[in-house]
């Protein structure tokens, strides 16, 4: 063993020991890494951040935009109201809704594809009378298992795909991982939906039921084109029958009319007052094609600016308009840009948070961030003690209230992640056409080879600011900048691994020593060290790790090293033990009320499936 190789070992060694302690962030344990070979000699310095510019790096931050705007313009949640049932059957239910979720972290983010869909699993949950852990769970599973699908599913398919490119064997396409990754994914989902659930441990409900927050009043108007216009009060009410939502107010010609008439008729520039919870709201205005009242017309603005200009016949006319008192106070009762009205949110504190063991009184949250903690949840238990002075711990539900703006900033400071968003959120159907068209062509050129992944995503993203579908400031909010300082940096530690020898010198013990000279072991060892480590770290950098000595295995074989690429791409996305190996676990750790050892109890059997399942498959596809 060289000085090189032992060095990196040990940089390695320290370094996956500090993922799986936890006592920094991932992003800050990868960059100390990658100083760490920098100042032992084994990078030069001026090639230190090389990885940053790495086809993999690129292609996440472009896939976190386009997430975000399949998100925004509510293209997946009309999909989910759609395809989910939310009576009958339990286990169609189950199924349909881990599938949809597998579907999506196909081709979004994880967490943004849960994140949508966590409200339809606990109306589910509500339905059918079960623990709202029964629902989550699985539906976290999925959306892990749909990640391996696609090369843009996971950033782990994204390394191995690179470190296959800088092996000299070229990149995989879109769709290479499909015929392995759908067969263990839909296995898996059909683990889940006939036997997992049931394993699943019945906790207390968190989240946002236990916080008990009521329901909404706000107010929609209904435009010419609405279907609510012409309508009576109770054919309205039948129209918002499944919604649980109802109207208790009408504003006709700035003058209340009590809706206690239900024969009474909605005509176009009325207003209606409705009541909801926050999910059931976004159907209900969208059903009835309403249009929030604070929320401007452009276009009539825009003709009403300039006709104020043409009529004052002077440069300063419309100066003088804005001046006026009657202006100003209009201009206060609009919203300028994105809402700015007080919402609430629930986030979940991340196992990497700054919050953990800091209190709201230490944190000042008034006077920093201009916001306020309202309730408290822990795996489905209130606090016993103040909440200003409860220490916050890793996988905490927080009901926090608060502009859009403070939230977002206050989320991305401390390193929580969103639940269920409080905000009314209204579907865009054109925008939601743009997204979807838009990338529809970025996956076509990427499978069909026409530009590489990142080439097309990076189009696709352009043409999602160029038509707003993700405003400028939120394609920044939607890149998370852990992530890519995480990729950036490990993928330059885990050249050096190869470069120096040490992923063979790796290789050739577990060859030696476990393998005993078989490539079918090999190939199993492969797959289970890569899942088990991911189920204690960050599937990115266990990927990174895992490649160069799966590379390195194959080489020292004389086999085929796409099915080692591949063992290490399903690994990485099998986090199934605990609720720190995937974010999705982490998000589901209040909301379902869990404890740290409730997720074995079907993880196991699902990881002993996806070994058992994928194994054969792997060889079947891509023999070696």
């Amino acid at each position: 063993m060289t000085v090189d190789q032992l060095t990196i070992l040990l940089i390695l060694a320290v370094t996956v020991v500090l993922f799986i302690w936890g006592p920094w962030r991932h992003d800050m344990v990868a960059l100390a890494s990658l100083l760490a070979c920098v100042f032992t000699g084994l990078i030069k310095p001026e090639d230190a951040f090389n990885g940053f510019g790495h086809p993999a790096v690129v292609t996440v931050a472009c896939v976190l935009i386009l997430s975000r705007g399949l998100q925004n313009t509510g293209a997946m949640d009309a999909l989910a109201q759609r395809v989910v049932p939310k009576s009958g059957n339990i286990g169609l239910s189950i199924f349909a809704l881990t599938g949809l979720g597998a579907l999506m972290s196909g081709f979004m983010n994880n967490v943004g594809a849960l994140a949508l869909l966590m409200p339809v699993a606990s109306d589910v949950a509500e339905k059918h009378q079960l623990p709202p852990g029964k629902i989550l769970m699985p539906l976290s599973f999925g959306t892990i298992l749909g990640g391996m699908t696609t090369l843009i599913g996971t950033p782990p398919n994204l390394i191995v795909s690179g470190f296959r490119a800088s092996a000299g064997a070229g990149s995989y396409g879109m769709f290479d991982f499909t015929p392995v990754g759908l067969i263990v994914a839909l296995v898996g989902v059909l683990f889940v939906t006939l036997i997992g659930w049931r394993l699943v441990p019945a906790r207390t409900q968190a989240g946002a039921a236990t916080f008990d927050t009521g329901t909404y009043l706000t107010e929609a108007l209904v435009e010419e084109k609405s279907a609510a216009a012409g309508k009576s009060l109770r054919e309205i009410a039948q129209m918002l029958e499944n919604e649980d939502a109802q109207v208790v107010g009408v504003v006709h010609n700035d003058a209340r009319v009590s809706p206690a008439t239900p024969w009474h008729r909605v005509n176009s520039g009325d207003i209606l007052v409705l009541e909801a919870e926050p999910e059931a709201l976004s159907a209900a205005i969208s059903n009835l094609g309403l249009k929030l009242a604070g929320e401007p017309d452009k276009e009539k603005e825009k003709e009403k600016e300039e006709s104020k200009s043409e009529s004052s016949g002077k440069p300063n006319g419309e100066k003088k308009e804005k001046d006026s008192p009657e202006v100003k106070e209009k201009d206060r009762e609009k919203p300028t840009g994105e809402r700015a009205d007080v919402q609430l949110r629930e986030l979940v504190v991340m196992p990497d948070s700054a919050l953990v063991g800091r209190t709201a009184q230490f944190l000042r949250l008034p006077a920093r961030y201009q916001i306020n903690l309202l309730a408290l949840s822990r795996q489905g238990r209130r606090s016993v003690r103040r909440l200003r002075s409860t220490p916050l711990l890793a996988g905490d539900a927080l009901l926090m209230m608060g502009t859009d703006d403070n939230l977002n900033t206050f989320a991305y400071e401390q390193g929580c992640v969103p639940l269920a968003q409080r905000a009314i959120t209204i579907p865009n159907k054109e925008k939601a056409v743009i997204a979807l068209v838009a990338m529809a062509i970025a996956v076509g050129g990427a499978a069909f080879g026409l530009l590489p992944a990142a080439i097309s995503f990076a189009a696709c993203a352009l043409a999602f600011m160029a038509l707003k579908v993700v405003p400028l400031r939120g394609m920044y909010e939607a890149i998370d900048g852990a992530v890519i300082v995480l990729l950036g940096t490990l993928i330059s530690v885990a050249e050096v691994m190869e470069s120096t020898g040490a992923a063979d010198l790796i290789a050739q013990g577990l060859l030696d020593n476990l393998a005993q000279g078989s490539p079918v072991i090999a190939l199993a060892l492969i797959l289970i060290i890569t899942m088990t480590l991911s189920d204690f770290m960050n599937n990115a950098a266990t990927a990174a790790v895992m490649c160069s000595i799966a590379l390195s295995a194959a080489a020292q074989l004389g086999v085929n090293p796409d099915s080692f690429l591949m063992a290490v791409a399903i690994g990485a996305s099998c986090a199934f033990l605990t609720p720190v190996g995937h974010q999705n676990n982490t998000l589901i750790l209040g909301p379902g009320g869990f404890e740290f050892g409730d997720y074995w109890q079907m993880g196991l059997p699902l990881e002993i499936l996806v070994v058992v399942v994928g194994i054969p498959t792997l060889l079947w596809i891509w023999p070696l």
